[in-house]
């Protein structure tokens, strides 16, 4: 009577399953490799690197992309960005406190990538986040309030700035920032952090008098990338930072 047996003690069965086991053990090797790319070797300490080992890093890989080749993984350094901070104790990974204005230190809660300085483009090469003056396709329904004029209040209630203009995302087709000007200089504000009622937009991120810290993007109808992370971490940070009172625990 035929089993399927190669030998006495091994038959198809038992050679899928370790061949499954194998290929399954590779793909894991594989894509823990692959998923260094970016962020590593990781750093235990201000100037102190882990070392990764021979066997776990990847090769350098070219991506090309339209706005240039990439490596990854590749080397960075902090000379352009200096830690603004310093651990608060001795040991490696200690929390890191920064010494300067904490929502522009760039730690923290308002840590940013060092992405490309250039916009993200949609499919036909267009700037792909834009105010509505660049993007006139794009319109606010009638049933929604429009912000455009609007004062914008802070968490303590003061006035930091008035909505000049909505900045759209043409490849999603929906609001990306709010434009304000403050103090004559037009700033960014990202759309989940509004609030937008009849007559004003709440930001409980920010006081009033924050507003004038905003990152500055270069082109006054397009953002880069990298400014970007830059006004979303200060927008974001003030969570943290704004008032004295939110840095310490609620219990």
């Amino acid at each position: 009577m035929e089993t399927g047996g190669i030998t006495e003690y091994i038959d198809v069965a038992q050679v899928t399953l370790y061949a499954f086991w194998i290929f399954f053990a590779g793909l894991i090797f594989y894509l823990r490799r692959e998923d260094r790319r970016e962020g590593y070797p990781l750093e235990d300490a201000p100037g102190v690197m882990r070392d990764p080992g021979a066997i776990w890093m990847p090769a350098p890989k070219v991506f090309r992309t339209p706005q240039g080749d990439r490596v990854a993984p590749r080397a960075e350094t902090d000379a352009d960005r200096p830690l603004a901070a310093e651990p608060i104790a001795a040991w490696h990974g200690a929390p890191l406190e920064p010494t300067g204005d904490p929502m522009a230190d760039g730690v923290g809660p308002a840590a940013y990538a060092l992405r490309q300085d250039v916009p993200d483009m949609t499919f036909d090469g267009k700037p792909k986040i834009v105010p509505m003056r660049v993007a006139a396709e794009f319109a606010i329904v009638s049933r929604d309030p429009d912000p455009r004029g609007m004062p914008v209040i802070g968490c303590d209630g003061n006035t930091g700035g008035t909505v000049t203009d909505v900045w759209v995302d043409r490849g999603e087709a929906m609001i990306r920032y709010l434009e304000l000007d403050v103090a004559g200089r037009k700033v960014l504000m990202p759309m989940p952090l509004a609030k937008v009622g009849k007559d004003s937009v709440k930001a409980k991120s920010l006081k009033g008098s924050n507003f004038t810290g905003v990152p500055a993007h270069a082109n006054p109808d397009q953002v880069t990338r990298l400014e970007e992370d830059k006004i979303c971490a200060y927008w974001g940070s003030g969570h943290l930072y704004a008032t004295e009172d939110r840095k310490d625990p609620l219990l």
